[in-house]
């Protein structure tokens, strides 16, 4: 499908004009903040964050950011986010509110970097779909699927509502 949003273009045209045709070991750093929901934006360029990501023989085997920990921020991100998936972008991440909820109590400066065995794998065995060499291949939920969790969801917190209010009477009837 062609890309619907800003990111998803970039990443496209990244994916066609560099990321297939490097051959040497090659970092790609300083990523766009809107390809980038979790990283912390760079020191000195406005727009762009602290992320890097390795590339050899045309394949990603590393990816690398600073994380960021400003939960103001971070909602804003994912605020966006959630525009692009709604224009169709089937890549934007979800608001996680728990993450919010979590580094407003404090996220110290942190980074990381992931090479997955999965990737390795890919690399060593010149496969080019991930889920070649996963045992157990993750599947993204269908929209279907999401609106059926959605309405699971809602039905789950009405019972605890009324269990709840159940067992409050029961309290006040023991009293």
């Amino acid at each position: 499908t062609p890309p619907h949003t800003t990111a998803r273009l970039l990443d496209t045209l990244v994916g066609e004009f560099l990321e297939d045709n490097i051959i040497n070991p090659t970092f790609i750093t300083d990523h766009p903040e809107i390809m980038s929901p979790l990283a912390k934006s760079h020191r000195s360029i406005p727009g762009l964050t602290e992320r890097f990501e390795l590339f050899v023989a045309g394949r990603e085997l590393a990816n690398a950011y600073t994380e960021l920990n400003n939960p103001a921020v971070q909602y804003q991100r994912f605020l966006d986010q959630a525009k692009d998936q709604a224009s169709g972008d089937d890549e934007a991440m979800v608001m996680d509110e728990s993450f919010v909820t979590a580094l407003e109590h404090g996220l110290p400066p942190t980074g990381g970097w992931g090479l997955g065995i999965d990737r390795l794998t890919m690399f060593l065995s010149n496969k080019n779909n991930i889920k070649e060499v996963l045992l157990f291949p993750a599947m993204k939920p269908t929209d279907e699927q999401f609106k059926i969790i959605a309405a699971n969801k809602k039905k789950a917190e009405e019972s605890a509502r009324v269990l709840a209010a159940e067992v409050e009477k029961m309290h006040l009837h023991k009293n």
